[in-house]
């Protein structure tokens, strides 16, 4: 369900049906069922050159690092489990949905060490922003295994 503010096109929403096909006919690079919910990303089809960038949990980033294992993948958490909270709460969320996400915090955690994603505190949104884009500029300075 879209939440209170986001624009009609934030997201593409599916009935189950509609989105099991999907799954099935490999139309997405990553998907994960979520506190109940069903979440995935389409295929990308980039221009040559071009970074995709994708905002998704442990269990697709798991997924991407299967299918890409070149992939950078960075894990950003808050500062604390209080301010993760307060933060879920200031977007709308629902107190069931709050819930499921605070208890599922530290396995994802957990994952993402599990993934070797590079951990980033979001504290300061500028510092976070700040690191994330340093190390996607260190990454594309790395040598590709696909390089001609």
């Amino acid at each position: 369900m879209r939440r209170s503010g986001e624009p009609e096109t934030a997201y593409v929403f599916a009935d189950e049906a509609e989105f099991r096909a999907k799954i099935a006919s490999g139309g997405f690079v990553e998907w994960a069922e979520i506190a109940g919910n069903l979440y995935g990303t389409p295929q990308p089809d980039p221009p040559a050159g071009c970074d995709v960038l994708l905002e998704i949990d442990v269990q697709g980033a798991a997924q991407v690092r299967e299918s890409h294992p070149e992939a950078l993948c960075i894990f950003v958490e808050a500062p604390s489990a209080a301010e993760q909270e307060s933060r879920l709460r200031g977007r709308g969320d629902s107190e069931s949905h709050i819930a499921k996400r605070l208890a599922l915090a530290d396995s994802e955690r957990i994952q993402a060490y599990e993934l070797n994603a590079i951990h980033v505190v979001n504290d300061s949104l500028a510092e976070a922003v700040a690191a994330i884009g340093a190390l996607i500029e260190e990454a594309r300075l790395q040598p590709s295994d696909n390089a001609d």
